[in-house]
């Protein structure tokens, strides 16, 4: 697992993949390397993210919210130790959802990895909501 994550990080890297926030139409559409790569980056931290979120959204949801691995874009890729280093810093931004896929936020983690595979959050922004209005009124249950 942990040489696995490391090689998806370097494949990316090594081919000059950087990953898109808002990829286009097309790779919605189709697979491609880039995003099964980034796929797998999404589902090595996936553990780790829907952690924090719970502990983020205890004060304002009654349940924890979802996250689903398609709702999770990754925003930036940095080698931390240079060339052929393999200590990343990775960002991603979440949209947390609860029931029928109402979205109830926006969260920004930045996670440094390292070998061999240690994962440190080293920043968590709580961006927006949950909104109120946003949530449908047979819903309302769900915020505190």
């Amino acid at each position: 697992m942990r040489f696995i994550m490391i090689l998806m990080i370097s494949t990316l890297f090594a081919s000059g993949i950087l990953p898109s926030k808002h990829p286009s139409s097309d790779n919605l559409q189709t697979d491609s390397r880039e995003l099964q790569l980034q796929d797998m980056i999404v589902l090595s931290l996936y553990s780790h993210m829907k952690k924090e979120l719970e502990k983020a959204y205890a004060d304002v949801l009654t349940t924890s919210p979802n996250l689903y691995p398609y709702d999770v874009d990754i925003l930036d890729i940095e080698r931390v130790d240079g060339f052929r280093g393999f200590t990343f810093q990775i960002t991603l931004e979440a949209a947390p959802t609860v029931g029928p896929h109402i979205v109830v936020g926006k969260d920004v983690f930045t996670y440094q990895i390292s070998p061999p595979f240690n994962v440190k959050l080293t920043l968590y922004q709580h961006r927006d909501g949950p909104n109120k209005n946003a949530i449908p009124w047979n819903y309302s249950n769900l915020l505190k």
